[in-house]
């Protein structure tokens, strides 16, 4: 459980960080890098602004006295997300910022159409790189499983995207009329002694595999080992299966979010005219242009 700042404390307002997925809405509430609380909703595109403001005004007042000064947000929901800004307007008085590809994320996006990159990579790709350096690969278990590359010099490279496991365990079960449902925890054997167990093994060290799969095929590409970071709701039930997971950020996103957060602060609350690149000292004192996006454009 995150320590608790006083209360008294004003001198660093508190953040409000949101990133919708498909399954769920993880909401964070921050003083400076510090998390004070994190609660995770179910994503139900029919709600209101009403429905989420309320529920989630009512968890910051059990975490805070005084009502969060910022707010920033990620989503892969456009349906959902000017219901978000609605709620943050209307129940906390906050224009969020809305991480896009034009975000001051320290990245070279080196893909070629940087709009078509969910939020959500974008700020784990920002949050791992920061923390790691690279070369990296980022692992996201959720709706579906992402992998994220970046480079060394800080350059996002793209990416995997595979069904993940919940989808696969939902077509498992729905297309085999004498499948059922089973828990999802991992069985002590490979070779399963009933249906329940063979499931459990397909459906997670399976998953695994194909990560651990993926992962070498990557650095096979790139020619060079990665570090290899896991985040996401399911990371829990995979990790322990996988051999090629290095490190497990369980919150990466929503750091990635404060981190973005910051970075708009020192731009004085404005994005930089090319947020794209990056500038980084370099050795003595000077610095280096950050490299343009290039696109290709289609052949007619």
């Amino acid at each position: 459980m995150p320590h608790a700042v006083p209360r008294t404390r004003r001198a660093d307002p508190s953040l409000i960080a949101i990133d919708i997925g498909n399954t769920n809405i993880v909401i964070g509430l921050f003083r400076g890098r510090t998390m004070l609380s994190q609660w995770r909703l179910a994503t139900q595109t029919g709600r209101t602004a009403d429905e989420y403001g309320l529920t989630v005004r009512a968890l910051v007042r059990d975490v805070e006295s005084t009502m969060p000064a910022e707010g920033i947000l990620s989503s892969v929901v456009p349906n959902l997300t000017p219901v978000f800004r609605d709620v943050l307007n209307r129940y906390f008085r906050i224009t969020p910022h809305v991480v896009t590809h034009e975000s001051p994320l320290d990245l070279t996006i080196a893909y070629q159409n940087p709009e078509e990159i969910g939020a959500d990579r974008l700020v784990n790709a920002a949050a791992g790189y920061a923390a790691y350096g690279g070369p990296l690969i980022i692992v996201d278990f959720g709706t579906a499983t992402t992998f994220c590359v970046v480079t060394a010099d800080g350059a996002y490279r793209g990416g995997v995207i595979a069904p993940g496991v919940g989808i696969s365990a939902d077509a498992l079960t729905n297309r085999a009329a004498k499948l059922s449902k089973v828990e999802w925890v991992l069985p002590p054997t490979t070779v399963g002694l009933d249906t329940a167990s063979s499931m459990q093994t397909g459906i997670i060290r399976g998953h695994a595999c194909m990560v651990d799969g993926i992962v070498r095929l990557i650095q096979k590409e790139l020619g060079k080992r990665c570090r290899v970071v896991a985040t996401g709701g399911l990371t829990s039930l995979i990790e322990p299966a996988s051999e090629c997971i290095d490190t497990v950020r369980p919150h990466l996103t929503l750091e990635g979010l404060v981190l973005v957060a910051e970075r708009l602060r020192r731009f004085g609350g404005h994005l930089p005219t090319r947020s794209t690149g990056r500038t980084r000292p370099r050795p003595g004192g000077s610095t280096r242009k950050p490299r343009r996006v290039k696109r290709s454009r289609a052949k007619s």
